[in-house]
């Protein structure tokens, strides 16, 4: 196979390649032993279904069909439970392990998919528009060691999200196992003269190097749940464990745009979320690196709070979000949804900017002054311990 087909036959793969200063820093002062795992909810969990107020009238109110009732729930306090498809993370919780962060969101929030997640991943405000991603960002000022496999690893999709910008080394994995594959017929030809052909030559050095060090192979003895979603986390938890470092993982799970019928999908979407964290946990667990980890959940925007006639949910505003991980400070933060005062449109107003839990990551997490990735100082959650 020659270098031309190679790189247009291998669809399971991403590179962004790295800038050549930036191979050569030294290791930064950064503690990127620590993992971050970002896990997107594609087309906007409905947050008030997946921790529910089950002890709020105008909650049965405003979904009469939709309402999960109160004899099904698994209460976290005596306001708020998960879902029942949930109940994986039930163990996470007693842990103290999971952190629920709700009323998530941003001042004048934008319904579109596109423009929302594209606050989201940048860090922007409602009305800026920003190139780069805030952990590539982060990347930037802040390099990971030129020794890991790469910066960040792209597991589900290959939208890099948070990670995307040209300066970071940015592996997407759509199709892991003929990633590898075909790397192994890729050959690496040394230098052109030409600045395009020479630039292509540094793409293919770069996959080589990384699959080269990209071993799959590691047998774990934790089960993960089939289909996609389930083999994405099998795949982080396998190069987590194995000799490639990175700092960073982005996982996506699809089809949370839930218009109509969205009783059932939200519940097999839950259910499918919940068994796979609990899986990545016991393998991190296994692998000696549940200590290590961040786990973050992260979306466009939530839902409305009241039903349409479709059997679903519009696009809303604030939403819940969790974070686990060994060094998480299991329990409630934020408010919980105040369904009597809603904003003109009928939708929830947020209590966090979005960017706190960015903060939040940033400074306690990795080390890295928040205010130079995101622009100005966000408050940061007491979710992690020291």
């Amino acid at each position: 196979m020659n270098r031309r087909h190679f790189l247009q036959a291998a669809p399971g793969i991403g590179w962004i390649a790295v800038n050549p200063q930036l191979a050569l820093c030294a290791a930064p002062a950064t503690p990127y032993e620590r993992l971050l795992v970002l896990v997107e909810l594609k087309g906007g969990n409905d947050g008030l279904n997946t921790v529910v107020p089950y002890t709020d009238r105008d909650y049965y109110a405003l979904r009469p069909r939709l309402a999960i009732p109160r004899e099904q729930v698994l209460p976290l306090d005596q306001h708020a439970a998960l879902h029942p498809s949930m109940r994986a993370l039930i163990p996470l919780w007693q842990a103290g392990e999971l952190a629920v962060i709700q009323g998530v969101g941003y001042p004048k929030p934008n319904l579109s998919h596109f423009r929302s997640i594209d606050i989201w991943d940048t860090a922007s405000d409602a009305d800026e528009y920003l190139q780069q991603g805030w952990v590539a960002r982060a990347f930037v000022r802040n390099p990971p060691p030129a020794g890991f496999v790469a910066d960040g690893l792209i597991l589900g999709s290959q939208e890099p999200g948070p990670l995307s910008g040209n300066a970071v080394r940015t592996l997407a994995l759509d199709q892991p196992q003929r990633f590898l594959r075909q790397a192994k017929l890729a050959s690496d030809s040394g230098r052109a003269r030409n600045a395009a052909l020479e630039h292509i030559l540094k793409v293919e050095h770069d996959v080589l190097e990384a699959a080269s060090r990209l071993s799959l192979a590691l047998e774990l003895k934790t089960v993960f749940p089939s289909g996609a979603f389930g083999n994405a986390l099998k795949t982080a938890a396998q190069v987590i464990g194995g000799d490639g470092q990175v700092a960073a993982v982005k996982i996506s799970l699809s089809g949370f745009d839930t218009h109509g019928n969205q009783l059932g999908t939200h519940a097999r979407l839950l259910q499918e979320l919940s068994e796979g964290l609990s899986a990545l946990r016991a393998a991190l667990q296994e692998l000696g690196n549940w200590d290590r980890a961040l786990i973050m959940t992260y979306a466009e925007f939530g839902r409305r709070p009241k039903e349409n006639q479709s059997g679903g949910t519009d696009h809303g505003t604030a939403n819940v979000q969790f974070m686990l991980g060994g060094k998480v400070r299991g329990g409630l933060y934020g408010a919980p949804p105040k369904l009597s005062d809603l904003d003109a449109n009928g939708n929830l107003l947020h209590a966090y900017d979005f960017r706190s839990l960015y903060a939040t990551v940033l400074e306690r997490w990795w080390g890295v002054r928040s205010a130079e990735i995101l622009n100005r100082q966000f408050p940061t959650l007491e979710v992690l311990k020291a």
